[in-house]
C-alpha cells in the first residue's frame, strides 16, 4: 500500500493521495512499534505493484469484494482474502481489483507475540491470515466489513491485537535487545558485538534470534540497512551518497544488495514513485 508520511491529521490524510484513501488512528496503536492504516483504492481499478522488503511483518486484512493476489519472488501466486508477509529479504508483487484493506506493520517483537506460530516456521513466506488465525481472522474480517467508518475499523483491529498480545508469551529479552540494537544502528552492527551485549555466544544468539525473529542477526541487519537505503533512493538521493550514508563499502556493494533484495538496480528502484510503494 502507498506510504503516508505527511504528518497530517487523519482527515487530511484521507484526501492527500489522488488514488488512495488513507486513514490512521489519531493517537497510534496500543502496541509498541505497531503501525496500522486503512486503505481504499478510490478508482476501483486494477492494482499491480512491486512490494519491497521491509523490516516488519505485514498483515493485510482484505475488505474488498475480491481477493488480493500475491506473487513471490519465485513466481508462486496466491489469491487470499487476508495475508501475512513475514520478514523476507526478497521482493514480491501484489495485485487485485478495487482493493480495500486494513494493513498492520508488526516489528519482530510484536509479530512474535501476535502471529501464534514461531516466525522461523513461516520461512520468509506469504501465508493466508485464515491459515494462521482461523475463525478469529474470519470473524474480524466480517466485523470490519460491517463497520461503517475507518476510525471504528482501526479501533476494532487495535482491540483485537491487544487481546491477542495479552495472551501471548513475550520475546526473550536478549533477542528483543538485539533487535532494537540493529534498528538503532540502522543495520550497521557487528553480530559479535550483539552477542557480547547479550552475554551469549554467537552461536546461541544466532539460534535464538533466528527462532524468534525468523532471520539470522546478519540477515536482519542487512534488511534494516536496505530499508534505509531504499527510502533514501525513493526520496531522490544519489546512489553514491546513499551508499556512504547507509554504511555500504562502496556503490557496487549497494548495487548488489539492492539487486538481491529489490530485484532491480538502484537506478530502477529510484524510478519507482513513493506513492506506489508499501
Amino acid at each position: 500500500m502507498p506510504r503516508d508520511d505527511t504528518g497530517d491529521t487523519p482527515q487530511q490524510r484521507r484526501t492527500a493521495h489522488p488514488r488512495w484513501e488513507v486513514a490512521r488512528l489519531p493517537h497510534g496503536t496500543s502496541l509498541d512499534g505497531v503501525r496500522m492504516a486503512g486503505y481504499r483504492d478510490r478508482t476501483g481499478g486494477r492494482l499491480d505493484m512491486r512490494v519491497l522488503p521491509q523490516p516488519v511483518v505485514v498483515v493485510v486484512i482484505g475488505l474488498g469484494t475480491g481477493p488480493i493476489t500475491v506473487e513471490s519472488a519465485c513466481g508462486h501466486r496466491r489469491p487470499l482474502p487476508g495475508l501475512v508477509a513475514s520478514l523476507s529479504p526478497r521482493p514480491a508483487r501484489i495485485s487485485g481489483d478495487g482493493v480495500e484493506c486494513v494493513e498492520v506493520a508488526l516489528p519482530p517483537p510484536a509479530a512474535y507475540a501476535l502471529l501464534g506460530v514461531p516466525p522461523r516456521e513461516l520461512d520468509g513466506s506469504i501465508t493466508g491470515l485464515d491459515e494462521l488465525w482461523g475463525h478469529p481472522a474470519r470473524r474480524l474480517r466480517e466485523q470490519l466489513a460491517d463497520t461503517p467508518s475507518w476510525q471504528e475499523r482501526l479501533a476494532l483491529t487495535d482491540r483485537f491485537l491487544r487481546r491477542r498480545a495479552a495472551q501471548a508469551p513475550p520475546m526473550a529479552a536478549e533477542v528483543t535487545a538485539a533487535w532494537h540494537a540493529i534498528v538503532a544502528g540502522r543495520g550497521r552492527v557487528r553480530v559479535g558485538d550483539l552477542a557480547v551485549s547479550c552475554g551469549w555466544s554467537r552461536k546461541r544468539l544466532r539460534a535464538r534470534f533466528s527462532a524468534q525473529v525468523g532471520l539470522t542477526p546478519k540477515r536482519a541487519a542487512m534488511l534494516v540497512r536496505f530499508d534505509h537505503a531504499a527510502r533514501a533512493l525513493l526520496a531522490g538521493e544519489r546512489a553514491d551518497d546513499v551508499a556512504m550514508a547507509c554504511g555500504y563499502a562502496d556503490q557496487p556493494h549497494l548495487h548488489r544488495d539492492i539487486q538481491a533484495l529489490a530485484g532491480c538496480t538502484p537506478r530502477a528502484l529510484a524510478g519507482l514513485t513513493a506513492s506506489t510503494q508499501p
